[in-house]
């Protein structure tokens, strides 16, 4: 008996360590989308996680009616697709849900397809219902005649019970299929997140090293050396920097690009009618040129009714079409070809100053205009927030901004070439699953995805939480650049300083800098092998490669630029 209890106790550890080396490979986190309406909607992300019943193949089980509401069974003409209908609703919350067990300090991704049952399209919402809060998880624009995808998420800081359901102020029938909700610890998170940086931002190079007559030069001493990181990360930039060294020396050794706080806005540019003054501007586009640093154009247009210069806000319809024709033409060809990218018409899904004016193509044409006066290789930006932040802004969803985005394209030239996603990132508490879950969503336009303005609310957390920001950003392969909104002032910072006053960093400031150095690939060195071989892992950018070997008179230098797409072999020949 003793010989067999020591066999199945080691057994038990071989299995527990089984185990725990299965366990040291996350499941990979699944990057799909959809922000297309589909016939039918696609299989549950995971097998439905810890959703008992996901695709209601087997009717109602593990499903209850929330809020006294009535919940039925349907299915679909065409194919037998299963799925529950919240019905006869006359509340918001009137909604199919399941209780579900949330893990303490872990992090959940929420999948789910959404159809409504006529009429127009319905704003719905996803809520999990715990203890003492009602936490919102993401919002989906759901359609009559075919199902579009829901994707969210939230992080549990306890554990407990808890209840998911979906809502919406419309008292259209709600169909609800493929729901998913799928826990991954903090570390399996994180996991994820590195093997997508790698991926993403980085690539194994091979450096040739040959004489003159393409000879390999075996053991060969090469250093890669990094010039230029090419990921875009920058800061905004206020006017005081034209008057400050210890600003621009602070600001111009960390950045490669920018957005000027306020400086190019129209109250800034015009500030009475027909009174212009670019002054400020010039300088401090000036100041970057020097520097190498591009630079946003922020903005042509502001749809905030309040954002707009004091003598535009009443003006009849003839000056303002007047107004606003003058305004775009003297502000983009003055800066054609000089910036990188132009927020055309900022937050125009939140606002409708310019729509309630002119009607509801306003932007698509300042969008259209702008193209024209700059032809150049200038992103048009559409530029907006919560898209990322708040899942509970349902004017913010990714759908909804999406469809915007197409209302643009529709008219704009060349079928929306050069169109950007500009999503601001104002955020409290980051919801860090929900934000990776709105990036999947906005990556399947297909066109580049920056975080434009991004800070984080004050508190002890203020650096923790922009780190994560700013890491989860760094490793989604769409995102192509990322602005912190941080622009330095002597009386304080719109919400976020990365510095005090002497130019010393506050912890906001070193984690920038701590990315900055762990983003940037320190110098290589190394010797070929017999074919003249060096192999190095590198963070994509420019690099400058130095060659020496005794047959060679002098060393030779050149420049590399490893992109994402580009070849891995380079030759470096004397």
């Amino acid at each position: 008996m003793a010989g067999m209890m020591e066999k199945l106790a080691f057994l038990l550890v071989c299995a527990a360590a089984l185990m725990e080396g299965f366990m040291a490979k996350p499941l990979p986190y699944d990057y799909s989308a959809s922000v297309e309406c589909l016939a039918e909607p696609l299989d549950p992300h995971y097998g439905g996680g810890v959703i008992v019943n996901p695709d209601f193949n087997a009717g109602l089980q593990g499903w209850s009616s929330f809020g006294y509401g009535r919940v039925a069974e349907g299915a679909s003409v065409a194919t037998g697709n299963r799925y529950a209908a919240a019905v006869n609703r006359t509340r918001p919350y009137h909604s199919v849900s399941q209780k579900v067990y949330l893990q303490n300090d872990t992090h959940y991704t929420l999948s789910a397809w959404f159809q409504v049952s006529d009429g127009s399209a319905a704003a719905v919402r996803a809520v999990v219902k715990t203890a003492d809060d009602f936490v919102h998880v993401g919002g989906v624009v759901a359609k009559p005649g075919c199902w579009s995808m829901l994707k969210g998420g939230l992080t549990a800081d306890k554990a407990g019970r808890a209840e998911l359901y979906f809502e919406s102020n419309a008292t259209v029938d709600i169909w609800v299929d493929s729901v998913s909700l799928k826990p991954f610890s903090k570390e399996e998170w994180a996991a994820h997140r590195t093997e997508s940086t790698r991926a993403t931002r980085s690539k194994t190079v091979r450096l040739q090293a040959t004489d003159s007559a393409g000879n390999p030069l075996q053991g060969a001493e090469v250093s890669v050396e990094n010039v230029r990181t090419s990921f875009p990360l920058g800061a905004a930039m206020s006017g005081e920097i034209l008057h400050n060294a210890a600003y621009q020396q602070w600001f111009t050794s960390r950045f490669t690009v920018t957005t000027f706080e306020n400086e190019m806005k129209w109250y800034s540019t015009e500030p009475a009618p027909g009174r212009e003054d670019y002054t400020v501007a010039d300088a401090m586009l000036a100041l970057a040129k020097q520097h190498g640093i591009g630079v946003r154009g922020h903005n042509v247009f502001w749809d905030d009714p309040k954002q707009q210069p004091r003598w535009v806000q009443s003006l009849p319809y003839t000056e303002l079409l007047a107004a606003a024709s003058h305004r775009i033409r003297s502000f983009v060809s003055r800066y054609a070809g000089q910036l990188i990218a132009w927020d055309v018409v900022n937050e125009n899904l939140h606002f409708s100053f310019f729509e309630r004016q002119f009607g509801w193509d306003a932007s698509t044409a300042f969008y259209a205009a702008a193209r024209l006066l700059d032809a150049g290789s200038s992103l048009m930006f559409m530029n907006d927030f919560n898209t990322l932040e708040q899942p509970g802004d349902m004017a913010a969803v990714p759908g909804r901004y999406v469809d915007r985005l197409k209302q643009i394209i529709a008219s704009y030239p060349e079928n929306g070439a050069g169109m950007a996603i500009g999503l601001e990132g104002h955020f409290t508490t980051p919801n860090i699953p929900y934000m990776r879950a709105a990036l999947d969503s906005m990556s399947t336009v297909g066109i580049p995805v920056w975080l434009t303005e991004v800070d984080v609310a004050g508190g002890p957390m203020q650096a923790q939480h922009l780190e994560e920001v700013l890491r989860e950003a760094y490793a989604h392969p769409a995102v192509q650049g990322v602005i912190l909104w941080s622009a330095w002032h002597a009386q304080g910072c719109y919400v976020m300083c990365l510095t005090d006053n002497n130019f010393k960093n506050l912890p906001q400031g070193d984690v920038v800098d701590r990315l900055l150095a762990e983003w940037r690939t320190a110098a290589q060195t190394g010797t070929t092998d017999a074919q003249g071989y060096f192999q190095a892992e590198v963070a994509h950018g420019e690099y400058k490669v130095t060659v020496s070997h005794p047959s060679l008179n002098t060393s030779l230098s050149q420049s590399v630029t490893v992109e994402l797409g580009s070849g891995n072999h380079f030759f470096i020949q004397a």
